[in-house]
């Protein structure tokens, strides 16, 4: 592509191309996690996902397993965990990344990889969607570019992360929503339906009520129709 400056001059553009990020690091534990543990690595990718982090541990013991890598935010204070691999997601690491999340109370849980299936996008959009407001899951795609014969540069693009509105309505909802009144309802319209039936008709509007707290409403309505 040539473009033409004012004074008539022409200058001819570079091509960007990929590079394969196996080309750079043949491992994730000696080369791609000390690299990303790098002060100014783990800010580019603190800047994808919007927070501000410091490094905390690599390698980290969980148990039996090593957790990646070890941040913390700087504005909360809470661990972050970041998981990485060097292809395709897959179900091992997202086992991982569960397992070590636990593990480690992590509230921010951030899985890097090359490339993400449908399936795993979708299962950290499920747990954004079913986690409280206080937990949130990042999926990022790393890439490697480079134009003509310049250094390659790191980039991150994010494929997953929490609709923190979404999570401040539904818990909005939760709050305003009259579980008693609900229970009562159903109970008096439908009394043939089971405990379980009326906690999934809840939870189809999104609202969490345990089977241990509408067995006891049913049974004091019951007392009360029959006083």
């Amino acid at each position: 592509m040539v473009v033409h400056l004012q004074n008539g001059a022409a200058s001819v553009l570079g091509r960007l191309s990929r590079v394969d990020v196996r080309e750079v690091w043949l491992s994730e534990s000696v080369g791609f996690t000390p690299w990303l543990s790098q002060e100014e690595n783990l800010r580019l990718l603190a800047e994808t996902i919007n927070m501000q982090l410091v490094l905390e541990a690599k390698e980290k013991p969980v148990g039996m397993f090593r957790a990646d890598i070890i941040a913390r935010d700087v504005h909360t204070g809470q661990p972050v965990l970041i998981e990485n691999q060097l292809e395709r997601t897959d179900h091992g690491h997202l086992g991982q990344l569960l397992t070590y999340a636990a593990g480690l109370k992590a509230m921010s849980i951030v899985w890097v990889s090359t490339l993400f299936t449908d399936e795993h996008r979708a299962a950290l959009d499920w747990l954004n969607e079913i986690t409280s407001s206080s937990i949130a899951f990042f999926g990022l795609e790393m890439e490697l570019w480079r134009i003509d014969d310049s250094a390659i540069a790191p980039k991150f693009n994010l494929v997953s992360k929490p609709n923190m509105f979404s999570k401040r309505v539904s818990r909005a909802s939760q709050a305003r929503f009259d579980k008693a009144a609900f229970i009562r309802q159903v109970h008096i319209e439908r009394p043939e339906l089971r405990n379980a039936d009326i906690q999934r008709l809840a939870a189809e509007q999104g609202i969490t009520i345990s089977p241990a707290y509408i067995s006891e409403l049913r049974k004091a309505f019951t007392e009360e129709q029959s006083a």
